[in-house]
């Protein structure tokens, strides 16, 4: 079923500046920036003050699912710019102890069950990754590049072929923002 002339606002919060500019959504904040261009031609998104209102014209299944994504991606943006994103990772070891280190942007992950060569991971420029004892912390504004940063370096820190349940050595995400 489709409903005609369907609006929907979201309140921009305090200490947030947007500006719209042919679909790109800039958003800035205490933490810094961040863009995304949002444009979808059949929903119309318009400033009105200090709301961001959408407008459809008939609101079928498919638009609605996408109205749903840009105001989850909108809101991801707000708390980014004010709060960050952290994801946090545990080095497990066990009879081999790897170190694992941050320099130049790139991770380098030593000793990983006794591998002479170390494994590395060029990290991405708008993320921060410091390593504290056991435990890799992942903060960035973007939720999808700390996600993404976080998978990866647990990819590094991994085994393929072997059961995790008995071969417990690696990197393992923890803790994701709520």
């Amino acid at each position: 079923m489709k409903i005609k002339n369907y609006h929907e606002t979201i309140e921009v919060p305090e200490g947030i500046t947007v500006s719209l500019e042919k679909g790109m959504l800039t958003v800035k904040g205490k933490k810094g920036e961040l863009k995304r261009n949002l444009f979808s031609p059949k929903i119309k998104m318009a400033l009105e003050g200090n709301n961001i209102s959408f407008s459809v014209h008939q609101l079928s299944k498919k638009e609605k699912t996408i109205l749903g994504s840009t105001i989850s991606h909108i809101k991801n943006m707000f708390t980014g710019v004010t709060q960050g994103f952290v994801y946090k990772l545990k080095i497990c070891s066990g009879h081999f102890p790897m170190t694992v280190s941050v320099k130049n942007r790139e991770l380098s992950v030593k000793n990983f069950i006794g591998e002479k060569i170390p494994r590395l991971l060029t990290l991405n420029p708008d993320v921060k990754v410091t390593v504290e004892g056991e435990v890799i912390t992942v903060e960035a504004n973007d939720v999808e590049i700390a996600g993404q940063t976080a998978g990866l370096i647990e990819k590094v820190g991994s085994r393929t072929g072997y059961d995790k349940r008995v071969f417990q050595q690696g990197i393992f995400i923890t803790q994701k923002p709520s």
